[in-house]
């Protein structure tokens, strides 16, 4: 359960945008997607795979 203590006087905005931001961070709507379709190991290794040299290439280009 998410809890968002709220001061005296602050702006409901301000507090929801707390509560926005703390619901996020559980990452319970990635994981809804991702249970969503079931993805193969194989599939996932693969996509990790591609996303490693995708960053390893951009750390180069930054070197150079």
């Amino acid at each position: 359960m998410i809890i968002v203590p709220i001061k005296e006087g602050e702006n409901i905005e301000r507090a929801l945008k707390k509560f926005k931001r703390k619901f996020e961070k559980t990452g319970a709507i990635r994981e809804l997607r991702a249970r969503k379709n079931f993805e193969k190991p194989s599939v996932k290794r693969r996509a990790a795979k591609m996303k490693a040299i995708y960053v390893q290439h951009l750390q180069l280009q930054d070197e150079q």
